[in-house]
């Protein structure tokens, strides 16, 4: 098992310094604790949330050695309580105290910073909570790998396999976020509207019972502003990416089988197996044949995008074999692969395309065609179908399109019942503004604020697109590929999957 996981993140370790440097006094964390005094304050203070669920029993062993090597009270298991209450508890206190003119709450104030480790869900679930407390001077977030697919942690150099969790590794990803630079990225905000059913419930289905899972995509309540009488509304939001088709089905099979049988999926390398076992049981590598095109993007909604902040709404032309589309915010997705790549120099003056930036508010729309689509991201430069870049997208399901549809967002998957009444369902992506995340070197993730990320890749094939290569991804055949949701890993015998 340790044999499988990151024992180092990043290209180098950092001096991790006293622990001392992390360690948050416990009248700063519970206001009925007695205050003390410090002759310095703790120049880098952090609070760890940890999904004990997430990595098999790795949660649970990361949780033991945090609470042995900081204060316990900052160590916060995410199966016994909410990052919104912790944080809540927390910046009130702090408020409290910066009026009573205590300097140490001032300071911790200022240069806090949040660890989480799990999925990519638990990862979002924090980054939401942050996002919603509104706060004048948000901490920044590193984010372990200790989930499947690990696209947040990868994007921002903390690696995609689970660690390990000895008082070592831990000191050295501690000195590593002591030294992270902070950068912004992209927040999302996502709404689905639908008349009220005449009959049946059209709540979104969850495959597990997460907290985090309803916190990212949830029903509006009444009083809400987005609350529209004779509707159903559900809002939610998004870092990393937004995907319906093909890909949210298998990894809602996924979840639906670790919910029956949690304990076989304790391994990182069994649970990516386990998703390329899924994708062969759905037909997903023959969808053509095993999908009627009832399920293809084209013929399931409308899709229009508009490519800039107060411009005009325009319809997206979807080539009638895409079957799964994705909204990316990061150049990480289902493990690691970049579906969108670097648009070539003709692309960007043909195409008005760019590389991708996590904070230059727009997605990347990648689409895919079938399971062996996705085998041109084992290729040098390979990268989706690029649809376009865009500030804000509207898909609209067609009158009686199906039943169902499967969506997800940021790891978390769940089916989305369409009514069948003659009334359209819409899906809304906008822009709401940024969060601060915590890099550690290398980093995949690219600013435009950063000078030396502005350069045009100029090694793509200028002379295709994606589309029009219908031929791209066939020597690719000899091996399974795509991410989590596709790839059949190395170590995983091929012969035992039918």
């Amino acid at each position: 098992m340790e044999a499988e996981m990151d024992t180092v993140v990043g290209s180098c370790s950092k001096p991790c310094g006293s622990l001392t440097d992390y360690r948050i006094p416990d009248y700063i964390l519970r206001p009925d604790a007695q205050r003390v005094v410090l002759d310095h304050a703790p120049p880098s203070p952090v609070l760890v949330f940890i999904n004990s669920t997430s990595g098999g029993q790795l949660g649970s062993s990361l949780i033991k050695t945090y609470r042995e090597l900081l204060n316990e009270a900052q160590v916060f298991d995410l199966s016994e309580e909410a990052p919104d209450k912790a944080l809540h508890r927390l910046y009130a206190n702090l408020e409290r105290l910066k009026t009573e003119g205590d300097i140490l709450a001032v300071q911790i104030w200022r240069t806090l910073r949040l660890i989480v480790a799990g999925g990519d869900g638990t990862a979002s679930w924090l980054l939401g909570v942050v996002s919603d407390l509104k706060l004048s001077h948000p901490p920044p977030i590193a984010t372990v790998p200790l989930g499947t697919g690990n696209n947040l942690p990868f994007s921002f150099g903390w690696g995609k396999k689970n660690p390990c969790t000895d008082q070592e590794s831990v000191k050295s990803f501690l000195g590593l976020v002591k030294h992270a630079k902070e950068m912004k990225i992209d927040s999302w905000h996502i709404i689905l509207r639908m008349r009220a059913p005449k009959e049946g419930p059209c709540d979104p289905i969850a495959p597990l019972e997460l907290p985090h899972s309803l916190h990212a995509f949830q029903r509006v309540s009444s009083g809400d502003s987005l609350n529209v009488e004779g509707y159903h509304t559900f809002r939610g939001g998004f870092w990393n990416y937004f995907s319906m088709g093909m890909d949210a089905e298998v990894s809602y099979g996924f979840h639906s089988e670790r919910k029956k049988n949690p304990e076989k999926f304790k391994n990182q390398l069994t649970n990516q197996g386990t998703y390329a076992k899924l994708g062969l049981k759905q037909g997903w590598f023959f969808a053509s044949l095993s999908h009627p095109s009832s399920r293809n993007i084209a013929q399931l909604a409308k899709v229009q995008i508009m490519k800039r902040a107060g411009s005009h709404w325009q319809e997206l032309t979807i080539h009638h074999s895409i079957r799964s589309i994705v909204c990316l915010n990061l150049p990480s997705f289902s493990g690691g692969f970049n579906p969108w790549g670097t648009p070539g120099t003709r692309k960007v003056e043909e195409r008005d395309l760019t590389a991708p930036y996590v904070d230059d508010g727009l997605v990347e729309l990648v689409g895919f065609r079938d399971a062996w689509h996705g085998l041109v991201l084992l290729a040098p430069n390979g990268h989706g179908t690029r649809l376009a870049q865009a500030h804000r997208i509207r898909f609209e399901f067609r009158q009686g399109a199906a039943e169902h549809t499967f969506m997800r967002v940021d790891g978390e998957p769940w089916k989305q019942p369409l009514p069948k009444d003659d009334d359209t369902v819409v899906v809304e992506i906008s822009h709401l503004g940024q969060v601060t995340m915590l890099a550690n070197e290398p980093c995949k993730s690219k600013s435009v604020q950063d000078p030396s990320s502005h350069g045009h890749g100029t090694h793509d094939d200028d002379d295709k697109d994606s589309m029009e290569d219908e031929d791209e991804w066939e020597d690719g055949k000899r091996k399974f590929g795509a991410a989590d949701t596709f790839k059949i890993p190395d170590e995983v015998d091929i012969a035992h999957l039918s």
